[in-house]
């Protein structure tokens, strides 16, 4: 014979209906959140994996956020590169009339005065702000202006004009994330936009018995080549060569210097690291302003100029009435220019093909991986309301029962 106390029926009544109470409690969260994981122990494998997809979409977002910034930069600095385009293609145009050989000295001048004016617009281009009143052309130093003016005196011109331009912004690429391990830059630097020829540095120091004394290294536009104790000009010329920068290196043979020479129109970035002395021990930059790109030593000879060289050349020429250079080198020069701007146009307009498209398959990937979530913590709804119901009707039967079978109270004991 088994004996049951006197409040066991009371105990196990309460037990399982609080437990069907918290059932239902259980399942009416689920269904307010539509989620039937609200905790991992809930299904352990089903919340890794929706952990592991909801990482994939946040990151694949914030890659759908940094191309719609950097196309939004580039759309901004392709207008400013068409607008000097524009200005190249009038300055074209004015240098064609000036070279016909029919106007007088005077005539010359009202175009090159014209030109002037159009070179003031083109440095307004080149020192333009983006949207976020950051520099678009400084490289990474955005509060800076990337272009000084220099002003002076030139014959035929009345007062003073734009003799130079000096570029002090830097090689600074802003680069992004688009997606896994894959980044792009949304600018281009200053030296790069507006150069119109391949830049050379002939050193004029004799580089035949030249011996590197310790290890060093050089950079060269942004990419640094190591240099060993007791390299010689021959070693440090392959290595330059064999290196990614696009420069390239040879002795030249008139005075057995070494002479470099960019692989595309820009200003070369020059520096020796640290304490290392290899580029100033062999006559290419100033062993007094370390600072590029304005530190080439004063011996060496540097050939290739900017946009803005080739347009002042043309109007001195103009204000000289010279009209024989004006068809030959200035004409050329503009030529030069409009076919480094156009490239520069191109590589942007490549920039946002590629960030088109990589948006275009994110925007096909992002849904694949929230109906994945989806199948793994997502609520059968129907499911749901029909369990919740049934729960409802056995807890209403439970209290029902307890009622009747719990009614006898103490007093009844004491009869």
């Amino acid at each position: 014979m088994r004996r049951i106390s006197t409040n066991q029926s009371n105990l196990d009544t309460q037990y399982y209906m609080r437990l069907r109470e918290w059932q239902m409690n259980q399942l009416n969260n689920k269904m307010s959140s539509q989620k039937r994981i609200q905790n991992l122990r809930d299904d352990p494998l089903a919340a890794a994996k929706s952990t592991r997809y909801k990482s994939e979409i946040t990151r694949m977002k914030r890659y759908t956020k940094n191309i719609g910034n950097m196309r939004g930069n580039l759309s901004v600095t392709e207008g400013y590169l068409r607008d000097g385009l524009n200005i190249l293609q009038r300055v074209r145009e004015l240098a064609v009339q000036g070279a016909n050989g029919v106007l007088n000295k005077d005539q010359m001048a009202y175009i090159g005065q014209e030109i002037n004016e159009l070179l003031k617009e083109f440095v307004s281009i080149s020192n333009s702000k983006g949207a976020d009143g950051e520099m678009l052309f400084s490289g990474y130093k955005t509060n800076t202006t990337p272009f000084r003016i220099n002003t002076g005196n030139v014959p035929g011109a009345k007062g003073e004009v734009i003799t130079s331009v000096d570029y002090i912004g830097d090689i600074g690429k802003n680069k992004g994330e688009i997606s896994d391990d894959a980044y792009t830059s949304a600018n281009i630097p200053g030296n790069y936009a507006f150069w119109a020829e391949d830049q050379q540095i002939y050193s004029n120091t004799d580089a035949r018995n030249y011996r590197a004394q310790e290890d060093s290294t050089i950079r060269i536009d942004g990419v640094d080549i190591h240099v060993n104790t007791g390299d010689n000009v021959y070693a440090i010329i392959s290595k330059i060569n064999d290196s990614s920068a696009p420069v390239k290196a040879r002795l030249d043979p008139i005075k057995n210097s070494l002479a470099l020479q960019t692989t595309f129109p820009h200003q070369m970035w020059l520096e020796d690291q640290g304490n290392g002395t290899v580029l100033q021990d062999l006559g290419i930059v100033s062993s007094l302003n370390k600072n590029p790109p304005l530190n080439n030593d004063k011996t060496s000879r540097v050939f290739g100029g900017s946009i803005f060289d080739m347009i002042i050349h043309l109007r001195d020429s103009l204000y000289r009435g010279d009209a024989e250079t004006v068809g030959s080198s200035g004409l050329a020069g503009i030529d030069k220019a409009v076919n480094s701007l156009v490239s520069n146009i191109a590589d942007v307009g490549a920039k946002d093909a590629r960030l088109e498209v990589t948006m275009k398959r994110l925007n096909t990937i992002i849904p694949d991986f929230i109906k994945m979530d989806s199948e793994e913590t997502d609520l059968d709804l129907s499911k749901a309301i029909t369990d919740l119901k049934m729960l409802e009707y056995t807890n209403q039967a439970a209290l029902s029962t307890a009622g009747r079978v719990l009614r006898p109270t103490l007093l009844d004991f004491l009869r």
